[in-house]
């Protein structure tokens, strides 16, 4: 005996909507069909009123490489690539958010979006990191 086919279930009204929106704008099947999936994944989740919007704003985030908080100067969150050789002075990448640039290891950035929209690295706004503790230096002291 074949074993029966999964009932389809029905759209959530979501879906729905996104669905007749992609249409409108004129998207093709395949790109409908991708984006209905991840809107489907979301409408299961079954999310509140207030539980979908911060959703939302962590997911419009994160799809764009955002950081959820602030940067940091730990330099784990930093790249150095003029050590890599990928630039003739020195300049740090932020691992959290690709378009944040340091010169000075991560305790001050500039966001490349920004340095555009200046025109120039002279009027860019320069951003400070959130400080992270440093750790106490070792104690000299011998305990018994």
């Amino acid at each position: 005996m074949a074993p029966s086919p999964k009932p389809r279930r029905e759209e959530s009204n979501l879906v729905t909507h996104a669905r007749r929106e992609l249409r409108i704008v004129g998207e093709d099947a395949d790109t409908i069909r991708g984006l209905c999936r991840v809107v489907q994944a979301f409408a299961d989740m079954g999310h509140s009123g207030a539980s979908a919007h911060f959703t939302t704003l962590y997911l419009d985030k994160l799809l764009r490489y955002q950081p959820l908080s602030d940067l940091t100067d730990d330099p784990g969150e930093w790249i150095d690539r003029h050590a890599e050789g990928m630039t003739t002075t020195p300049l740090w990448q932020s691992k959290r958010n690709p378009e944040a640039m340091s010169t000075d290891g991560g305790k001050t950035y500039y966001l490349l979006s920004e340095q555009e929209a200046a025109g120039d690295i002279a009027t860019t706004p320069l951003h400070r990191s959130k400080a992270m503790p440093q750790p106490a230096p070792p104690s000299d002291e011998v305990r018994s």
